[in-house]
């Protein structure tokens, strides 16, 4: 694949590989890859200094205004709050006068705290928290080994970051779905939270082991989200709910504002408590060592990770998706699914890449791109982002897509000193006369910005 790598604005950290719970729809631990078996506990000193030099020499090359990286797991608070206090504080030494640190952690809060949240405040890292719903909901599969039930204590952890000393930090609810559970009773209990923002999650799922459809329908989960969408309408509207946000957005023209939706390319990367570095987590649902690269942060730069196969073709728009897709007329809405989710095996008896195709959930994408078009088509106007963050997010999401566009276009231009006019006029920028924007020799374009996918460098 040819033209510049879109670097990563995301990274996934991985900082402990256990977990206190055992969630029986796990993509971690009940899925086909068990790497995680063989893995430390707990990220070691070496493996985040590592990370933080890499990330810093990554956002310094690239010229990014800001990169998120979000602590995981297993479950993140698990490595304790020394642990987590020197991943904090080598992240922001490292990306101090480089780029903005977006930091944030999803947990299933069960170990939150004062001591956590008081380090949280200290480094501004902001908190999301899994929950499926009411007591009966999570239940189903959120529960100790033992049996017992995790609900009591995750709402406690949810009260502790509605306080007023620490409501700053709450990121928002994340909830796996189970079309078993009540859609309305689950939307309701996440409601009277009153959380910042809710996520809505398919259920991790391949054509090789499909998803659970107890009632025999193949539109079976985007019924149960379009009831969702409905109780959310019928309730003015009143949080902000991503997928519903996304898909509202690019019905309107904009950007995916999720990574399930859309075309936009990806930019997340993975680093595992040993330093491995790795595609997207969710991978790991497909096959045993479908996310791995071969990569790590003692050796590798995160640019040899961006120019990976398995990466590069999630930065193709349009072009990445099966022909199966590529004409559908809600492909700009769903983007062919997550990438996850599009695995059959049965491909490559067929000669074909094993994503190569349509997500094992189509069906479901497709009804609830037509159901909130058919609810909303008397609106003419885009669906508002009330969140400023979400506003900068669907700014870099289109900017990313744009570029995905561009170097698509661009590949196919014979020489460089052709394609160089273009890509600086794709910008509306005029040439540059002087400085570090001179025009290479003969007529080639010495932009940062056309050497490299990113945007423009913030002022000083």
């Amino acid at each position: 694949m040819t033209g510049p790598v879109v670097p990563f604005r995301e990274i996934v950290l991985k900082v402990h590989s256990r977990c206190d719970l055992a969630c029986d729809h796990c993509y971690i631990y009940e899925a086909p890859d068990q790497s995680w078996r063989t893995r430390p506990k707990a990220i070691s000193d070496e493996a985040i200094s590592w990370t933080a030099r890499r990330l810093a020499e990554h956002a310094e090359k690239h010229v990014l205004p800001s990169v998120s990286v979000i602590l995981h797991g297993g479950e993140p608070l698990l490595a304790g709050p020394a642990r987590l206090r020197r991943v904090c504080e080598e992240l922001t030494a490292a990306l101090d006068g480089v780029a903005e640190l977006d930091l944030r952690i999803h947990t299933n809060g069960l170990q939150l705290s004062p001591r956590y949240l008081d380090l949280f405040d200290e480094f501004n890292v902001r908190v999301g928290i899994s929950l499926d719903g009411d007591k009966a909901a999570n239940d189903r599969h959120r529960r100790f080994a033992d049996g017992r039930t995790s609900h009591p204590l995750v709402l406690r952890a949810v009260e502790l970051l509605q306080s007023e000393r620490y409501r700053h930090l709450f990121l928002g609810l994340l909830c796996t779905i189970d079309v078993a559970n009540d859609p309305v009773a689950v939307h309701d209990a996440l409601i009277a939270l009153d959380p910042p923002r809710i996520d809505y999650l398919l259920p991790h799922a391949t054509w090789d082991a499909p998803p659970a459809r107890p009632g025999g329908s193949p539109t079976e989960y985007a019924e149960w989200i379009l009831k969702v969408f409905d109780r959310w309408e019928e309730q003015g509207r009143p949080v902000p709910v991503r997928l519903f946000e996304s898909v509202l957005s690019t019905l309107n023209g904009g950007p995916s504002l999720t990574e399930s939706l859309g075309l936009a390319p990806t930019d997340l990367v993975v680093v595992e408590t040993d330093g491995t570095l790795e595609q997207v987590d969710s991978l790991k649902s497909a096959y045993d060592g479908a996310a791995a690269t071969g990569f790590d942060v003692f050796r590798h730069s995160f640019d040899e990770v961006a120019a990976h196969p398995g990466v590069r073709v999630r930065q193709l728009g349009l072009a990445g998706v099966g022909p199966e897709c590529q004409g559908c007329p809600v492909v700009r809405s769903c983007g062919g699914g997550l990438y996850t989710h599009r695995y059959r095996s049965a491909n490559e008896t067929a000669g074909r890449d094993a994503f190569d195709g349509p997500s094992v959930y189509c069906e479901d994408l497709e009804a609830l791109v037509r159901g909130i078009e058919t609810r909303t088509a008397a609106r003419l106007v885009p669906a508002t982002l009330t969140d400023p963050g979400e506003l900068l997010a669907a700014e870099h999401e289109l900017t990313r897509t744009l570029l995905a566009r561009l170097h698509a276009d661009l590949a196919s231009t014979p020489t460089a000193t052709a394609s160089a006019p273009r890509c600086c006029r794709a910008w509306g920028s005029p040439r540059p006369t002087s400085g570090a924007d001179t025009w290479a020799r003969p007529g080639g374009c010495s932009r940062p910005l056309c050497r490299a996918t990113r945007p423009p460098r913030p002022p000083r």
